[in-house]
């Protein structure tokens, strides 16, 4: 079952947004931050508690916006897989584009872990590999990846050009170099090589919009139930609806 936009998006907005989402991968790119599982994950504890499963829980006494920018400035102090980054860099595009105010009034709780927990960004996913555009979430898929390393099954990643993208963990590389790093984590003798999934996945840029206009804001349903939008995660192709 499809989920559809709202409302037309705003074409300017839309690629002020993806100009933003790319900026953020960018900064992180550079920001020191590292890759690790969920088991060695790790975050500054002035701004998240770390749970159990490897997750960032947003402390109480601070705002969301200052604990999402402190990954970006005190990147040394934070180390998370790939999904998580992908999430990450579409908040800091958000606070980008609609304010710090109201973000923190709209993304209140955060919690960083998996793409399940961050239906607030109303996440579209689209199944055409020709359809994608620079600023789209895509996944690198690694079929015959090595079972003892299950970080290597594939790579989320922030298209920033039409044959340049960033992966935490791998950095920002051509579609070629990102299936390279992949197949060298494959079964010994593989012949089955990664490569580009169909999907591709972005915000609900019509909605994000609404956030930043005071006049509007969320639509009702989401004011009511913030977290009953679709949320879905690239690569395991599992999707739900409302």
């Amino acid at each position: 079952m499809g989920y559809g936009y709202m409302a037309p998006a705003d074409p300017a907005f839309e690629s002020r947004m993806r100009g933003e989402i790319i900026a953020a991968a960018r900064a992180m790119n550079v920001g020191g931050t590292d890759f690790s599982t969920f088991e060695n994950s790790r975050c500054n504890p002035m701004y998240w508690n770390r749970t159990a499963n490897g997750g960032f829980e947003l402390k109480a006494n601070v705002t969301p916006s200052a604990a999402i920018n402190d990954i970006f400035v005190n990147g040394q102090l934070y180390a998370f897989e790939c999904a998580m980054a992908m999430v990450m860099i579409l908040y800091r595009a958000t606070i980008s584009m609609i304010g710090e105010a109201a973000f923190n009034r709209y993304f209140t709780d955060l919690f960083l872990w998996d793409w399940n927990y961050d239906s607030n960004l109303k996440l579209i996913t689209t199944f055409n590999q020709s359809e994608l555009r620079p600023g789209d979430v895509v996944y690198f898929k690694n079929p015959d990846h090595d079972p003892s390393k299950p970080e290597w099954q594939g790579e989320n990643a922030i298209m920033l050009s039409n044959d340049s993208f960033y992966g935490h963990g791998l950095g920002i590389k051509s579609a070629a170099q990102m299936i390279t790093s992949l197949n060298r984590e494959r079964v010994p003798g593989s012949r089955t090589s990664a490569y580009l999934t169909d999907e591709g996945l972005h915000p609900d840029f019509a909605y994000i919009a609404s956030l930043g206009n005071s006049r509007l804001g969320p639509p009702a349903a989401a004011k009511n139930n913030p977290k009953s939008a679709i949320y879905t995660r690239i690569g395991v192709r599992s999707y739900i609806t409302r």
